[in-house]
């Protein structure tokens, strides 16, 4: 027999424990793989909630009537004698156009009166003598008839030329804008010298009276039902400890196609006087209170862009992921209003380590 080499010798024990591990491997493959744990997880119930909805927005103080005035001719500003911001009584000036043209206007009107009544009083004497000769037999009817067609003919004109007279003093007078009414400039279009057209509006007043607090409302907000209470809770942001109440005294019947709200004006009952114009409020109204089912926050996950939550078979011990609607949420619990029952078994923690059909251990104190 030949000899072996020592390396051989040192490698026969291996060769011979080889086969032996191989068969023993394909003989029982499940005996050296372990099995996976269960995920160790937190189960709570889903419960009932009562929650009331509420619609908190910011709004403004806006004056109720708000007027924008205007020049009723056109030409060129002046003078302009109230700034934004000032209090303006009825009748008060508030700017001049340059009333040259008016005036020129009024001169001619003036003299069509003058002549126009001259001419009236020529044909008016002549008329009545026709009268006195007719009586008399010393005129004909036809002589007679063409003095009272003069006479009346220049009575018409008197009056139209009378009628162009006050239409030129009104259009000399339009040349100074007024208040209509007492109450707050908040708007000023125009500046000296600025040649402006007829009703283009140059000053906007706020008209002292009632206040409404206007706010721009999304229309998906108002699909809550109906309110529990009509009355608005108004709030002022600088200063909380003021408040106010109204109710809804107008809705825009059209959205605003550039950031898709309703204008909603509320009527303010009692005014505070620290709700100046201008001063942002905080509305609020609460609709009836309905009931939902509750989880806590951490129950809630997300599947393909939605919100889920898993939920609990205690007889198998495994979960499965199902789609809810969230109707409100805050940091500590969500309110749902589709998808789960109530008293069903959620995972409320550790649900960030499930797959649908996972095998779970309750941890020391959930829910069984």
């Amino acid at each position: 027999m030949p000899r072996l080499t020592r390396a051989a010798r040192r490698l026969a024990p291996l060769g011979l424990l080889l086969p032996a591990v191989l068969g023993l491997a394909a003989c029982k493959p499940e005996e050296v793989q372990s099995a996976k744990p269960a995920t160790p997880v937190r189960v709570g119930k889903a419960e009932l909630a009562e929650y009331s909805p509420a619609i908190r927005l910011t709004g403004e103080i806006q004056a109720r009537i708000q007027s924008d005035l205007s020049f009723r001719v056109g030409g060129r500003v002046i003078e302009r004698l109230v700034n934004v911001g000032d209090r303006v009584s009825a009748g008060q000036i508030l700017a001049r156009l340059d009333p040259r043209q008016q005036q020129a206007s009024l001169t001619a009107a003036e003299a069509t009166v003058a002549a126009a009544e001259a001419t009236l009083q020529q044909r008016s004497t002549n008329y009545e003598r026709q009268k006195a000769l007719l009586v008399q037999g010393y005129t004909t009817r036809r002589d007679h008839d063409m003095a009272e067609e003069a006479y009346r003919t220049a009575l018409a004109t008197l009056d139209a030329a009378r009628a162009q007279l006050a239409s030129a003093r009104d259009q000399l007078s339009d040349t100074v804008l007024c208040a209509a009414g007492a109450g707050i400039v908040t708007a000023r279009n125009v500046e000296t010298g600025q040649v402006v057209q007829a009703a283009r509006s140059v000053y906007s007043i706020a008209q002292d009276g009632p206040r409404d607090a206007v706010f721009n409302v999304y229309e998906t907000s108002m699909s809550n039902g109906e309110p529990s209470d009509l009355a608005v809770h108004l709030t002022l942001v600088s200063n909380p400890g003021v408040t106010a109440t109204g109710v809804v005294r107008e809705v825009s019947p059209t959205v605003d196609t550039a950031n898709g709200t309703v204008k909603v004006k509320i009527g303010i009952e009692k005014s505070a006087s620290e709700m100046a114009l201008g001063a942002a409020v905080i509305g609020e109204v609460r609709f009836a209170s309905r009931q939902f089912v509750s989880v806590p926050a951490s129950a809630l996950f997300s599947a393909n862009g939605g919100p889920a939550v898993w939920t609990v078979d205690h007889q198998r011990k495994v979960v499965s992921l199902r789609l809810v609607a969230v109707e409100s949420y805050d940091s500590a619990r969500v309110l749902l209003r589709a998808g789960l029952r109530p008293d069903e078994s959620i995972v409320t923690a550790g649900t960030q380590l499930l797959s649908p059909n996972q095998t779970v251990a309750l941890a020391e104190g959930a829910a069984r």
